[in-house]
């Protein structure tokens, strides 16, 4: 008697923890699936603004209304990549991070260095650089008060580097670390730095009468904001060079070049 009922007891247990961690998967998922909601149309044109982003207007992400979970009460949402070329998303960043990681691989193949370590060790190499740049980020945002920035979006804007990254690898692959080289990664570290400033302004400088992201938050004091400023200008110079250099540092130098 006592066993079956500890038998179905331990049964109604597991259900529940299933059923509570399908549930958890789900709404991973339900988070992350806005962020591959491209097209083929948005992939060509965000691919043209990070190369050339330097006329490119306006900044500021559209958004829409919708029936909000309350009834009679509508809320503000940010429309999907598909739908804004400026929203930020993960489908770019992940496929330039795993060409980035195949390119570094061939590279190394060429140059007769190769071994089937270097995978493991470039991917866990930018990996650990990104959730370094991450974590800094993000306390920068806890310090400053800046509570409208959510982690996918920030993974999202640092993973767009590794665009930039792959043409200064093909450049120094092909010209040798000579001033092509150099005038390559100048160009799209600038390019990186002035897509970050511009698209990061609207998350940390708010403008007058805006409200960040659709949560309610107030403008920041005179002082917040001028420190905001110098964060937001820091990461997109001072951060991206620093981390571009890193991930692009000795990898396509073939023998001989």
């Amino acid at each position: 008697m006592a066993a079956p009922m500890a038998f179905n007891m331990a049964r109604a247990a597991m259900g529940g923890s299933t059923e509570m961690a399908e549930k958890n998967i789900s709404r991973y998922f339900s988070t992350l699936k806005p962020f591959f909601a491209v097209t083929n149309i948005y992939v060509i044109r965000k691919l043209y603004l990070l190369v050339n982003p330097w006329r490119h207007s306006p900044w500021s992400r559209q958004s829409t209304t919708r029936a909000s979970a309350n009834r009679g009460e509508t809320e503000t949402v940010y429309l999907q990549p598909r739908e804004d070329i400026n929203a930020p998303d993960m489908y770019i960043p992940l496929m330039s991070f795993v060409t980035y990681i195949l390119l570094s691989a061939l590279l190394y193949g060429l140059s007769g260095t190769f071994h089937p370590e270097m995978l493991g060790y470039t991917a866990s190499s930018a990996l650990g650089a990104v959730m370094f740049e991450l974590v800094c980020l993000k306390l920068g945002c806890y310090l400053l008060s800046i509570g409208n920035s959510t982690l996918l979006d920030l993974v999202a804007y640092s993973g767009y580097k590794f665009v930039g990254v792959i043409f200064i690898i093909l450049a120094t692959a092909m010209t040798g670390s000579g001033w092509i080289s150099w005038t390559v990664f100048g160009y799209f570290y600038l390019a990186q730095a002035f897509f970050l400033l511009r698209s990061l302004k609207y998350v940390l400088l708010p403008e007058d009468g805006q409200v960040e992201a659709a949560n309610g938050y107030p403008m920041a004091p005179r002082q917040m904001r001028k420190r905001r400023t110098w964060f937001l200008f820091g990461y997109s110079y001072v951060v991206q060079f620093i981390f571009m250099m890193t991930l692009t540092s000795g990898v396509g130098k073939v023998k001989g070049a």
